[in-house]
């Protein structure tokens, strides 16, 4: 069992387990509250904002499969947003995601970001688990209901800052508002 890094584009045939399972995992975890918005996430951004020189896009194969995934996009000139992170159904809890977050980390590292945004769905546990584990910042109030937000956004340093990690962030997507309604 051997298993490696390839960085390539989303169009990569290799690819195409990663970009079924995630529509797959959006629809049945959002689709039925949110129509036709749970999948819009995974073709409102072109696929050229994957590539060099601002962003990449990564599979981890085992045996020339993939089992995980992940991209990142230029978010702004300091900043890097992670996105499409993926881990095989069958495959999941043996610290696949966090390969795959570290592999990410440091090729946006190299690419000159000095740190890193991302979002996940309230109805993605694993995801927050994962983020919390590799001492992601959450810009939201954990003592919230996670649904209160529906978008939940996390940042991390990936260098010393002189401003506050999430100074700028909030602001670029007004992610200090909740999307949804309290019940």
């Amino acid at each position: 069992m051997s298993d490696v890094f390839v960085h390539t584009s989303p169009e990569d045939e290799r690819a195409r387990p990663l970009m079924e399972a995630l529509y797959f995992e959006y629809d049945s975890r959002y689709g039925a509250d949110f129509p036709g918005e749970a999948t819009s996430e995974m073709t409102r951004t072109p696929t050229s904002v994957f590539l060099p020189p601002y962003g990449a896009f990564i599979l981890l194969l085992r045996d020339g499969v993939a089992i995980a995934g992940g991209a990142f996009k230029r978010f702004d000139a300091y900043t890097a947003e992670f996105k499409r992170i993926w881990t095989h159904t069958d495959l999941r809890r043996q610290g696949l995601g966090r390969k795959v977050l570290d592999e990410l980390e440091i090729r946006a590292r190299e690419r000159g970001y000095d740190r890193v945004f991302l979002t996940t769905g309230f109805r993605q546990p694993e995801a927050h688990a994962l983020y919390y584990a590799a001492d992601y910042t959450p810009l939201f109030d954990r003592t919230e209901d996670p649904k209160v937000y529906g978008i939940l956004p996390f940042a991390k340093a990936l260098r010393p800052l002189a401003q506050p990690l999430d100074a700028g962030l909030r602001r670029a997507r007004r992610l200090s508002q909740p999307i949804l309604r309290k019940a």
